[in-house]
This record gives structure tokens, sequence and C-alpha cells, in this order.
């Protein structure tokens, strides 16, 4: 770790103590909470997710590292977060799945899992929580479009917001659901998503979310999600013009592998019980 990230944090970083702390106000739940952030070179924006997250909102918190080039794995131990490393980048997809393990390993009741690149506003976890707790929904999305004018504001791009609003649009008639952003990287689970949907059988690669919603509204699953503020800015984590042409395409793949399972033409492994 170089002397300026050491300084940062014996400066203002929050160690995990004092977010989850013993003295912090808690709200009365039963349930126990774990976050879960597949990071990769995430250091510059680690600290700023990891501060936002409301004190006492969650119990544990997990990093994978997916084969980080920067200080993402020593901040994010310094920070007093529970840290995996995968040695070798297994894509955003194979992150999620060593994530999801950990969670089912660790008995948790309800799933955070939210990039820890600063694009998504982590304050808002314990509203999304008690959405689930009080059995209104089984998973949650943060959207980022809770109107044009905002998104924009936030700095997505227009060809981002373009191409979101014509996926989301697509997801939404396919699936049945009326969510206003599918792309979303801020999801709140109930245990029984994890333990009910075939994850481990989803692409490695970023279409691993898609097929994932797609999963939870094929096994009945209630979605709904909340707005979340949207930040982009260069360090915050994005996929180029080329991967974003074809993960659109993995997408309208996923939609018609939904439909074709669905009328019985194709029996996919992904829609087939664990």
């Amino acid at each position: 770790m170089d002397m300026q990230l050491a300084e940062v944090l014996r400066r203002d970083a929050p160690c995990l103590a004092e977010i989850l702390g013993p003295d912090a106000p808690r709200p009365p739940r039963r349930s126990k909470v774990v976050a879960v952030m597949p990071a990769y070179n995430a250091a510059s924006t680690l600290h700023a997710t990891v501060a936002d997250i409301p004190p006492g909102s969650v119990d544990r918190i997990l990093l994978v590292d997916d084969g980080s080039r920067d200080d993402t794995v020593a901040l994010a131990r310094a920070l007093g977060l529970e840290v995996i490393v995968h040695p070798e980048n297994r894509g955003y997809g194979g992150n999620q799945k060593t994530c999801y393990r950990w969670a089912l390993e660790t008995n948790a009741d309800i799933v955070v899992m939210i990039h820890p690149d600063y694009q998504y506003d982590s304050r808002v976890v314990d509203a999304a929580v008690k959405i689930i707790e009080l059995g209104i929904c089984d998973v949650v999305l943060g959207s980022r479009i809770r109107s044009r004018a905002e998104a924009l504001a936030g700095g997505m791009p227009v060809y981002k917001y373009l191409a979101n609003r014509f996926l989301t649009t697509v997801e939404n008639i396919f699936l049945g659901q009326n969510l206003g952003d599918f792309h979303s990287g801020f999801r709140v689970y109930r245990r029984a998503v994890l333990e009910t949907i075939p994850f481990e059988r989803n692409s490695d690669d970023f279409v691993f979310d898609t097929q994932f919603l797609a999963q939870a509204v094929h096994f009945n699953f209630r979605l709904g999600d909340i707005p979340v503020p949207v930040r982009y800015f260069k360090e915050a984590s994005s996929i180029n013009f080329r991967r974003s042409v074809r993960y659109g395409l993995h997408t309208l793949w996923t939609m018609a592998e939904y439909w074709l399972n669905r009328l019985g033409l194709y029996r996919s492994p992904r829609f087939a019980a664990r």
C-alpha cells in the first residue's frame, strides 16, 4: 500500500466497527443482513461507498476482488471488510457467484449487492432491506432512471441512457414487469431467491444480471425497485461501447431464451430447478 493511501486510511477512513459498531443505532429487525461487493480496481471509490452505508444496517460486508491491479484488497482489509481474492479475473458474473455462495454459507437472510464504484447511493440500504422484511418484494433493485433529466445530469452518457431505456422496456414487456432500471448494480435479495435460482449456471460475464432477473421471474419471485441517484464519473466502473453492444445482444437473447423455455420449445438449464 502506498503512503498516500495509508495516510487517507489513518485520517478519515471508517473501520467496519464504526459502520456496524456496538453503539450504532440499529433498526428493529430479526433478519441477518449481509452486503457483498463484487470489485475490480475499486480502490479510488471503495471508501466512499462503504462510508455511506447507514450504521447498523448490515451485519457483515464482503468484498470479492476479481484480480484487481490497484490497492482494492489492501484498502478493503484496512477498512475491516471481509475479503475473498480471485487470483485471476473470473468476470463480473463469476465474481457474483462467489459473493452469493459466501452469503448462503454465512446464513444470511437478506443479501445486499452493491458495486463499490460509488455509482450507486448506499445510503438507501435500510430502505431497500425494509421492503424485503415487510414481505412486499423478494428482489429490490435501485433504479437510476427516476427521470431522464436526473439521469443525464448525473453524468450517464446519452447512448447508455437510450440503450438502458430500450432494453428495460423490452425486458418489462417480455417478463411482465414494470421496473425502472433492469441494469442496476444495486440489488437486494431475500435468501430464498438465492437458494432457488440456479445462478451457478449463468454466464460469468455481465449478462449474469439479466439472466438472474429472468430466473427470478420464472420462479415467481416478486420484483420491485426504489430510486437511487446516479453518479457517473471517471473512476466509476463502466463497460466500453463494444462490450455494451455485446451485452445488449446477450440481453435480448436471454429474453428469447426465457420465452422459448416458457413455450416448451427449448428447455434451458437456466430455468430448471436446482
